[in-house]
């Protein structure tokens, strides 16, 4: 038998902390300055991606748009680390 997500436990010990929503409020805001400058839209399968993995980071240069598919997938090592 398949063990089910306990979705608001999750939400509780990791997502409510101050370390996420902050981390949350900059992906929203990147992907915001991006809709603004018509680069993505809504519905589009694109996702706004930062290429120092620092989601706080909304430089110019740290964002580009990638397809949904390549952002949340990438090649992980022996140990299931990003390589």
């Amino acid at each position: 038998m398949a063990k089910t997500r306990n979705y608001k436990k999750e939400y509780e010990n990791y997502h409510s902390s101050k370390k996420q929503i902050k981390n949350r409020d900059s992906r929203n805001a990147a992907r915001n300055k991006k809709i603004k400058a018509g680069k993505v839209s809504k519905g589009d399968g694109k996702d706004v991606h930062h290429k120092d993995g620092n989601p706080r980071n909304n430089s110019k240069k740290n964002l580009s748009i990638v397809k949904k598919s390549s952002n949340r997938s990438f090649p992980r090592n022996k140990k299931a680390g990003k390589k």
